[in-house]
């Protein structure tokens, strides 16, 4: 172990020199109540280098993305005290939008009580970047209590200084509250503007217009998303078009298996088109969304019960000129139980970080909200550690397909695919879903960026014949593992055509390990899931209540393969494991994400193994660790 040490101090001599700043509490020894040790005293414990968050205090929500039109920068907002941004010309390096990265906040005639999530036009008044967001005047607001009128409302600011603030109109909100005589809702929020030919023509409007989806519920109905559309050029006039989605309260898609339940509120809904490129807006229509449920069916219970969900769907007209969304397939856009309110945008071909990285399509980017505090109904140490939250790792999204399936009863589900085509003389089907990814520029810098590479030889086991953490698993330690605790690793896992029906079998890894703390990280025929086991994860755990132990898990089916001459195969496992401190993100197939935390206590907690438990053949190969991520904010100073 002391060799080991002396790496990681190595490594983390090799940062940036800020980093070097240390903790008051020591990582070599074991764990205090961290709730009752001094301000900001672990702040460098688990704090993350590659990821969005701000200098200190509180993130919330991502929203009110844009790309510049006048430098190209993309910028990213989020909430906090207020609403924040940065800006990158790369998706890899940030910088603050101004010394204090608040650029709006509450306080306003419209807003006398708080900011809440918006969007942005690029060419909005006066051809300048426009913010339509959702100015509060009374709190609190819950879907499970009385609506009251007037608290949220939708207002406008503008942008002068290449978007360091917002200037807020002199004038009252552009959308004063929910339509008449749609008064008793759950919410109305978070309004998200787009473009769409396909609503053009069915909504018989102008080319170009701009459109609005503001997200909530009616009580006693469902949660909608309620569709408004410009109705004049400087855009401070909205037309109301109807609900053009609603769901029954707290119902699923499906029976719940694949993309859990609609709940009794839409939250920070995004609508947009792709096709398999990314962004096209002819292409299939995709809405991402945030669903608040409660365990009781039909009587309303407070509850901290949100999703991350997503649903692709056809624009319909009715007999009365009505447009609405009909969804074909739904899925979680995260399976991690803390990752919430996501919100993306546009980033065109002729973007900065387009063009820098040669990329020629547009695409749709996006980011969630990865809160460690539960949302917070938990006592984590938020004052110790002297921040709280980050986003998630910037993600492409697109329409994604999985070809030459086996067309057997697997593919036949209410889920997160449908049946694109069909081929009867193979009896193969392609899929269609949606595709996450890293975004390019993210996985290239973490692989060209790497200050330590290396590959582990591949492993096939058939038995689990010693045991790691109890008396069923197998588990064999990397001849190599990283020194810190910021990596990428990507594997592949191929299973036997018998592991299909095991009732036992689980096979994976095991990340920040040592002999005090793991996690392993699996999949498991059983239930089709990916698990993350994070019993073992914090030696912290056991001596401070407010950090959560729970395990995490996601579905994910692997579906039957056509190899040729009336074989198949199951679908090889593919996996990305970012590891940056103490946020892990898993990607999977790409169209399977969890993000989750991880908050290994000991430097020494660093190993990685193989992981099988169970009976049933299983091949690893593929395993490559890219060590050190990228510093995403080289020029902050703290």
């Amino acid at each position: 172990m002391a060799s080991l040490r002396n790496a990681a101090i190595a490594f983390i001599a090799s940062l940036p020199c800020r980093a070097l700043a240390s903790n008051i509490i020591d990582n070599n020894a074991s764990p205090p109540n961290l709730s009752t040790v001094f301000n900001n005293s672990i702040f460098y414990t688990w704090r993350p280098r590659s990821h969005v968050l701000p200098p200190s205090g509180q993130i919330g929500d991502p929203c009110m993305h844009y790309t510049d039109p006048t430098t190209g920068l993309f910028h990213i907002g989020y909430l906090h005290n207020g609403a924040a941004g940065a800006k990158t010309s790369d998706l890899i390096t940030w910088t603050d939008v101004a010394e204090d990265p608040t650029f709006i906040r509450a306080g306003g005639i419209n807003d006398p009580v708080a900011v809440f999530d918006g969007s942005v036009i690029p060419y909005g008044i006066n051809g300048t970047p426009t913010l339509l967001y959702t100015s509060v005047s009374y709190l609190p607001i819950q879907w499970t209590v009385p609506y009251t009128k007037g608290s949220e409302t939708q207002s406008l600011a503008v942008t002068y200084d290449g978007g360091a603030n917002f200037t807020k109109l002199e004038e009252g909100p552009v959308i004063p509250g929910p339509p008449f005589p749609v008064t008793n809702v759950t919410g109305f929020r978070d309004p998200y503007v787009f473009q769409s030919p396909q609503l053009d023509a069915a909504a018989i409007s102008p080319e170009g217009t701009w459109y609005s989806v503001i997200s909530g519920g009616i009580h006693g109905q469902g949660p909608s998303q309620f569709l408004f559309r410009q109705y004049d050029a400087d855009f401070r006039d909205w037309e109301y078009l109807g609900e053009w989605w609603r769901e029954e309260a707290n119902s699923s898609w499906g029976d719940g298996t694949w993309a859990g339940r609609w709940g009794f509120n839409f939250e920070v809904g995004n609508v947009f088109a792709l096709d398999t490129e990314g962004y096209n807006a002819e292409g299939e229509v995709f809405t991402t969304l945030g669903a608040e449920w409660s365990e009781v069916p039909i009587i309303p219970q407070v509850s901290q019960f949100r999703e991350m969900l997503w649903a692709a769907g056809n624009i319909t007209t009715s007999s009365n000129g009505s447009v609405h969304f009909d969804p074909t397939m739904a899925g979680k856009l995260d399976w991690g139980q803390w990752a919430y309110a996501a919100a993306g945008k546009l980033l065109p071909a002729n973007s900065s970080t387009s063009t820098s990285s040669g990329t020629a399509n547009d695409r749709f980017i996006s980011y969630l909200w990865l809160t460690n505090n539960n949302f917070g109904t938990s006592a984590f140490p938020t004052m110790p550690q002297g921040w709280n939250s980050v986003l998630t790792t910037t993600r492409e999204l697109a329409q994604g397909t999985i070809g030459n399936v086996i067309d057997n009863e697997l593919v036949n589900e209410t889920a997160s695919w449908r049946v694109g085509s069909r081929d009867t003389a193979t009896r193969t089907v392609e899929l269609i879903t949606l595709r996450q990814t890293i975004a390019r520029e993210i996985r290239a810098a973490f692989v060209s960026n790497a200050t330590r590479t290396f590959s582990q030889s591949g492993r096939s086991v058939s038995n689990s014949t010693s045991s790691y953490s109890n008396s069923n698993a197998s588990s064999l330690a990397f001849q190599q593992s990283p020194i810190s605790k910021f990596f990428m690793m990507t594997a592949s896992i191929a299973f036997s055509s018998s592991a299909r029906g095991s009732g036992d079998l689980k096979a994976g890894f095991k990340i920040l390990g040592s002999e005090y703390e793991s996690t392993a990280i699996y999949y498991q025929f059983s239930n089709e899931s990916l698990i993350v086991d994070r019993s073992n994860s914090s030696a912290a755990a056991l001596t401070t209540p407010g950090l959560l132990a729970n395990n995490e898990a996601g579905r994910l089916r692997l579906f039957d393969i056509a190899n040729g001459s009336n074989s198949s195969s199951i679908e090889t496992l593919n996996l990305t494991i970012v590891v940056d401190n103490s946020v892990v993100e898993i990607f999977a197939n790409d169209r399977f994400v969890l993000s989750t935390w991880i908050w290994s206590w000991y430097d020494e907690s660093t190993q990685i193994s193989f992981y099988h438990e169970g009976s049933g053949d299983v091949s690893f190969g593929n395993v490559t660790v890219y060590e050190g991520l990228v510093d995403a904010w080289p020029e902050r100073v703290y």
